[in-house]
């Protein structure tokens, strides 16, 4: 299968990538942000120097994200990266919050632990202009969305067969969502339609299709939510009007949002891989692979929730949900004046009802306790079965 129309660029095409993307405007007006003690033309040697992917990382993407990290946060943590052979690829499937970081932040984590940097999934939503250059030059390959049934399909399809030959055949990790967009109510959960599109190119049997795969699952949990109150809004929204429809430009402000707003602390854990024998498990106990794969689902979601970790924002919007201080132990009094000073700030200009996008925005971070809950009760023997 010919995958020329989604894959990254290679070595031999970074260069003319960098000369187009030298020349975008654009490009500059972010830059400086990032980079504001380097004149335009001191960024432009630095972008005419860059000659390959990893160059570019090294001087541009980790940079640039430990910049963001620094500037809008108050820290990064991380574990996990004990389960993980730098001599091995794995297909690393994530909580979504964030259309730029959650990737992003993996990235460099990695880097810095000297391991390779994964290929990151990059919806074709996103394709255009300076994007398009910016994201294939960063080891992003593209995940088509909508079309006809018959082009969903042939998309879908080759999605499938070129994330398993990346793994398998290349050796190269990846990086993918666990669900089309992001967790809008604060509910992670994998979808079944990610699991089966992984299928469409492997193995019939359940156990074989899904080993060679190495699925890592990755939970990552932000202090303060990115595009909370956009979240909030999109939900309102929907229940206002039963359906939602995104601004022609609504993306490109979300990952601008994303990156500058105030995040608190971030903590990202790679989870143990889904082993052979909890593949095996599930192939026993089910029949149909409709339930084998539903059952796969639940396994990653709780590993993505037991990992998951829970910050005084959650309780905080725990307890104000319900008039209470059931969890005051976990916060301070400090801390829950601030996390309602930023809320109203956050939610104030909002279209609808403010009471409403109020209880929205506090179920938005109180949903990952309920969830944690749920899971944590349950044993594996249950998950698998």
């Amino acid at each position: 299968m010919n995958f020329d129309l989604i894959r990254p660029y290679k070595d031999e095409e970074i260069r003319p990538a960098m000369s187009r993307i030298g020349k975008a405007k654009e490009f500059y007006t972010a830059m400086q942000w990032l980079f504001p003690a380097l004149t335009k033309e001191e960024l432009k040697i630095k972008v005419d120097s860059i000659d390959s992917t990893y160059e570019f990382q090294q001087q541009f993407m980790h940079v640039g994200i430990r910049k963001i990290v620094e500037k809008t946060c108050d820290g990064l943590s991380s574990e996990g990266f004990e389960h993980i052979d730098p001599k091995q690829a794995y297909l690393y499937i994530a909580n979504h919050r964030d259309i730029f970081l959650d990737s992003g932040l993996l990235q460099i984590l990695l880097f810095e632990k000297a391991i390779d940097t994964t290929q990151i999934t990059f919806g074709s939503n996103l394709m255009e202009g300076l994007m398009v250059d910016l994201g294939k030059v960063n080891k992003m390959f593209t995940v088509f969305r909508g079309g006809t049934r018959r082009e969903m399909y042939e998309n879908s399809l080759r999605l499938s067969a070129y994330i398993r030959n990346a793994v398998t055949k290349l050796k190269d990790s990846i990086w993918i969502a666990q669900r089309a967009g992001r967790t809008k109510d604060g509910h992670d959960l994998t979808q079944a339609g990610v699991m089966k599109m992984f299928a469409q190119s492997g193995s019939k049997h359940f156990v074989d299709c899904f080993k060679e795969l190495n699925l890592v699952p990755i939970a990552i949990s932000y202090e303060y939510e990115p595009c909370d109150y956009f979240k909030a809004q999109e939900l309102h929204l929907k229940q206002l009007n039963g359906n939602y429809s995104k601004q022609d430009d609504e993306d490109l402000v979300s990952i601008i949002k994303g990156v500058t707003d105030y995040k608190g602390r971030i903590h990202l854990a790679i989870t143990k891989p889904i082993e052979e024998t909890e593949l095996v498990e599930i192939d026993k106990n089910h029949t149909t692979n409709n339930d084998k794969i539903k059952a796969l689902c639940k396994l990653i979601d709780q590993r993505i929730y037991a990992s998951y970790k829970l910050w005084p924002t959650n309780y905080i919007a725990a307890d104000m949900l319900k008039a209470s201080f059931d969890n005051d132990d976990k916060y301070t009094k400090e801390e829950r004046e601030k996390f309602e000073k930023i809320m109203t700030q956050r939610i104030e200009n909002m279209i609808g009802n403010q009471t409403e996008l109020k209880r929205i925005y506090l179920e938005i971070y109180a949903n990952p306790i309920i969830a944690n809950r749920q899971v944590s009760h349950q044993k594996l023997e249950q998950v698998v079965r």
